[in-house]
């Protein structure tokens, strides 16, 4: 019998001990970014190999998420965290700019925007997002997967409805990346945090910006590593920044990038297209499940699946060695390429129990 590309990395790169269904927090690390991170680190104690300045995996880093996200490595900057990427977005609004989004949405997409004090916020249900774009509206900032319930969002009717009115769109796709196939091109920004489905180390995050946007948005971390010629300018100010996204580069950490650039890489070899079927198809075993145990999940076709009200849920499946979250009240469970159906009859058998 053939072994699939996911079952074969489910075999080699994976070692929970546990029932892990808590992507939607951290992903699982890959044993081949664990060794990288580790290599590091070794090398880091013993004062050899150049200490921490790798930028070839940072931009290995950069070129896989590239690959995944459908674009051009010079449209990806790197960076620690998204809120700090969508800083860099809220930084380039005009004062008195409207910013819709997601009633809802996770802090780090609005909270840039809102603690500026001197923007239009505009909060709708995520079914009514692009219904509700108007002349005027300056900035669409919202997530592919909402993070409390695991909602898909019409991407395509948001994207049209922006376009419509001249709007720009801000995607964060950091709990859809990795399982949700990405067009990155067809937003003019997005953000993804790399230690949920893209399994990366904490610390590793990713923006991409069209050209267009490149010309606007502010380079408010202008240090070396942002430089087109970074071991040349490292004193003094800067004389040219990179040509291109990198210019929006934060300070990298290290450690995280030699990691996420073997997990992109994984990732990669596997095909986001081969990893949507496997965990689309475990959720819906899950859905099912829970159904025929009373309970009804958030409806459609996630690989995220929440339960309403069933938060309370968490310690004890944790202490039986399942592994969710609770957020907003629901009972959240993720699914991904380490997962197999033994995982999600396991859970459902907790939860009878």
């Amino acid at each position: 019998m053939e072994t699939s590309a996911i079952d074969q990395a489910r075999a080699t790169e994976f070692a929970s001990g546990t029932t892990y269904l808590n992507t939607s927090s951290c992903g699982l690390l890959p044993r081949r970014a664990v060794a990288a991170v580790k290599a590091l680190a070794d090398d880091v104690a013993a004062g050899v190999g150049g200490g921490t300045m790798s930028f070839d995996a940072v931009d290995s880093a950069r070129a896989c998420f590239a690959r995944l996200a459908g674009v051009a490595p010079a449209r990806v900057a790197v960076g620690g965290s998204v809120a700090a990427h969508v800083g860099l977005v809220a930084a380039s609004l005009p004062p008195g700019a409207e910013v819709l989004a997601p009633t809802g949405e996770f802090s780090s997409v609005v909270s840039p925007f809102a603690v500026r004090g001197d923007l239009r916020m505009r909060y709708v249900p995520l079914a009514e997002l692009a219904d509700s774009v108007r002349p005027g509206t300056a900035l669409v900032a919202f997530s592919a997967v909402q993070s409390a319930d695991g909602r898909v969002a019409d991407l395509d009717a948001v994207r049209t409805a922006a376009a419509t009115h001249g709007a720009r769109t801000m995607l964060d796709a950091s709990q859809s990346a990795g399982w949700l196939p990405l067009d990155a091109g067809a937003y003019d920004y997005t953000v993804t945090g790399g230690y949920k489905f893209l399994m990366c180390p904490r610390g590793a995050s990713f923006l991409t910006v069209t050209e267009e946007a490149q010309e606007t948005l502010p380079t408010l971390y202008a240090g070396w590593v942002a430089a087109e010629d970074r071991w040349n300018s490292t004193y003094g100010p800067v004389e040219k920044l990179a040509v291109d996204a990198r210019r929006f580069d934060e300070p990298v950490a290290f450690l995280a990038y030699h990691g996420a650039e073997h997990s992109l890489d994984l990732l990669a070899g596997i095909g986001v297209d081969a990893v949507y079927t496997r965990a689309t198809a475990l959720a819906a075993r899950f859905r099912e499940g829970l159904a025929s145990i009373g309970h009804e999940a958030v409806p459609g076709t996630s690989a995220i699946v929440a339960v309403p009200g069933l938060g309370g849920r968490e310690p004890g499946l944790a202490a039986a060695g399942v592994m969710v979250s609770a957020r907003a009240g629901n009972l959240r469970a993720a699914f991904h390429l380490y997962n197999t159906e033994a995982d999600v009859d396991r859970a459902l058998d907790v939860l009878s129990g």
